[in-house]
């Protein structure tokens, strides 16, 4: 094999139709020259994790007189407390222009005034993702990835099912993909395979990654240790993802029985915790092959309080006191924290050509419009990792109103994104770029 025919396969290896794309492995370069310009600084990447209904301010924020680096983490947050030094909480954030409880996922990442266009109701602009997208995003696949919930519990928190935290600069809605199943084919398989082809494929406990393992092998024969390694490492993450999703899969195209009462039905496919488990996953093993470089994920809702045994909507959760909702509160931002602690950890794991980890490239922020019930100012605002330079491991208090979009300017510039402004930004938080 040639070293140009080794190289068209650093991206894809392909077997009996199907394609699976390669991680950046420096052995398929085929020259010295090459490989030298692949141990350049690593991609930076994005990602925008989004809660929807607030927190539960009372044991969410740490305590506003306990600023620094040395301020305790709040109760619920402690599931991150392993990557304390890595993530940062930003208080008093909020944007000028939110009038409205119940668009909390809308305005984000955008800080749009919705009446901005007189004789209008609605009007919106590009948000934080698309801006960085259209740097970041030139050289990958898929320019960005929305994913959303399968279901949202979103009555009172803007935009509709199917519909992500993303908006283009005509300011319309992106769509995103719901399924986890959706999301695997879309970034890791064919397209094109039909549904009955891959039941079938199933059910003779085939999967995408056995069409391809003999042309897979051909290629390890070729490249060094550290690469083979890392392909390993690559496979294994892959088909553990498509036998969490084997079961899921089956049921695709399966109408859904409707119980006959009030009793809800036990889920036949990923849902809640699991599914957001799944999706979180699905993003680290993108990173891997650089399928996008940007990210945003519209968190469920209502399900993700089913899975953890909670008999209420996630609205009605939100309006807690003290009792049954305020538990459930407490109970799903404990398990927002455990999820992310997770992809950290899976994402300091993963190494990149340079020497870096995914972690150490990626700027991740976790939050929502709205802090608690229907309040709209000091969103909850949490950002880890290195993507955008910033300074972590530190408790900040801002001059209350401060803009949030000045965060989403931040992240732009320290990325290395040439933004002016985004949103109604007033200028970057310099308390992030100090040493």
């Amino acid at each position: 094999m040639t070293n140009k025919q080794l190289l068209n396969r650093r991206r894809f290896i392909g077997g009996s139709g199907a394609l699976m794309a390669l991680p950046l492995l420096e052995s398929l370069q085929g020259t010295k020259q090459a490989s030298a310009a692949e141990s350049k600084p690593a991609p930076k990447r994005m990602v925008f994790l989004g809660i929807g209904f607030g927190v539960t301010e009372e044991v969410w924020y740490p305590d506003v007189n306990n600023v620094g680096e040395n301020y305790k983490l709040p109760k619920v947050l402690t599931p991150l407390a392993g990557h304390k030094k890595d993530i940062s909480i930003i208080q008093n954030l909020c944007h000028q222009y939110s009038s409205d409880g119940h668009s909390g996922s809308t305005f984000w990442l955008t800080g749009a005034n919705r009446y901005a266009v007189p004789g209008q109701s609605f009007h919106n602009t590009i948000s934080v993702d698309q801006v960085a997208a259209a740097k970041l995003g030139k050289q990958t696949r898929f320019t960005s990835v929305q994913l959303s919930g399968s279901n949202l519990g979103n009555a009172s928190d803007g935009h509709g099912p199917g519909m992500s935290l993303a908006w283009n600069r005509q300011g319309k809605p992106v769509a995103s993909w719901q399924s986890p199943v959706i999301v695997y084919h879309r970034l890791f398989s064919d397209d094109k395979t039909p549904l009955a082809q891959r039941q079938k494929n199933l059910a003779e406990q085939r999967s995408v990654l056995d069409t391809v393992l003999s042309d897979a092998n051909s290629v390890k024969r070729r490249i060094n240790k550290n690469d083979s390694n890392k392909l390993d490492e690559y496979f294994q993450s892959v088909r553990e993802i498509e036998i969490r999703l084997a079961k899921e899969e089956k049921w695709l195209g399966v109408t859904k029985k409707k119980p006959s009462d009030n009793l809800r039905e036990p889920a036949e496919t990923l849902e809640g915790v699991e599914e957001m488990r799944m999706m979180y996953d699905l993003m680290v093993a993108a990173m891997q092959v650089d399928a996008s470089r940007v990210f945003t994920y519209r968190m469920p809702g209502d399900t993700m309080l089913a899975s953890l045994g909670a008999n209420m909507s996630v609205h009605n959760m939100s309006h807690y006191a003290e009792g049954d909702r305020h538990a459930v509160s407490e109970l799903r931002d404990r398990h927002h924290a455990i999820l992310l602690s997770e992809f950290i950890d899976k994402l300091k794991a993963v190494k990149e050509s340079d020497g870096t980890s995914l972690f150490d490239n990626t700027a991740i922020t976790l939050g929502s419009n709205i802090r608690t019930k229907h309040s709209l100012t000091n969103c909850p605002t949490l950002i880890a990792g290195g993507g955008a330079g910033f300074k972590q491991g530190q408790h900040l208090v801002m001059k209350e109103k401060t803009p949030l979009c000045n965060l989403w300017l931040s992240t732009l510039q320290g990325a290395g994104i040439n933004a002016g402004y985004h949103g109604d930004s007033t200028g970057v938080i310099p308390e992030l770029f100090t040493a």
